[in-house]
């Protein structure tokens, strides 16, 4: 079984064929969803007795995942949860809460592995950022970035549309509460310019993948198998889906 396999059945059961119409869809599909990735590289990243620092975690280290969440923060020997909105207060699985933007983090701790989910498109200055990063981070450490990439549809239009009018779509879609909606900036969105921030800080890229995103259409039967329908035609052309999330792995240099 390999680790999206193990990350799936620890969210949804030993038995993906008896599952609710969604995931059993997905399943038979062969999809993985991107939160499904980097929740399985960061299953992997977190070692017995390292210490992990979540930023931007909010209520949730995987908000769709609490047993893996509870799981990493039982194996890792320390779990900070950096965030400068109120929801961190609701975050039970975080071993310190620390409110506050991650640049004005101060701590004498560097960390094994410092992971942004969904985080970094809303950083405004992404080299204050990185330097803070570069601070944290032990060397040899790893910094995991999930985020979107700013050139899939859905960033486009949400970069078009004022962001009174953001957490609408967000709702009829995927229901997500008016709390976990906020501003963004897409300053790191890219894969190049990911790399570029992070070579100019010390760390190199060690792993990158886009993830394909058919989530857009995923609250209903017939348009999951639609939207899943044309993903696996493209990649029968070994083409990338339209809709897609970036997932970087970043090394600090030395020992």
């Amino acid at each position: 079984m390999n680790d999206l396999e193990q990350v799936f059945r620890l969210k949804y059961g030993d038995d993906p064929l008896a599952l609710d119409w969604g995931p059993r869809i997905r399943w038979r599909f062969g999809y993985f969803s991107p939160d499904e990735h980097y929740e399985a590289v960061v299953n992997r990243l977190v070692t017995p007795g390292c210490a992990w620092l979540d930023v931007g975690c909010g209520r949730n280290i995987f908000p769709s995942n609490r047993p893996l969440a509870k799981l990493l923060a039982q194996r890792c020997a320390l779990l900070v949860g950096v965030d400068p909105d109120e929801t961190i207060n609701d975050n039970d699985l975080v071993h310190e809460r620390v409110r506050q933007n991650i640049e004005d983090y101060h701590t004498s701790r560097t960390f094994d592995l410092v992971t942004l989910r969904m985080a970094a498109e809303h950083v405004a200055d992404p080299g204050r950022m990185l330097t803070t990063l570069a601070r944290l981070t032990r060397r040899g450490g790893k910094v995991v970035i999930y985020t979107v990439n700013r050139w899939s549809p859905v960033p486009i239009l949400t970069w078009l549309v004022p962001f009174q009018l953001h957490h609408l779509p967000k709702r009829v879609l995927w229901r997500t509460d008016p709390r976990d909606t906020f501003p963004v900036a897409y300053r790191m969105n890219t894969r190049k310019t990911l790399r570029r921030l992070f070579e100019e800080h010390g760390f190199s890229e060690s792993e990158f993948r886009y993830l394909d995103d058919c989530r857009t259409l995923m609250r209903f039967r017939a348009t999951l198998i639609l939207e899943l329908s044309l993903w696996r035609c493209l990649r029968t052309f070994r083409l990338t889906y339209p809709e897609n999330c970036l997932l970087g792995v970043y090394e600090r240099a030395g020992s």
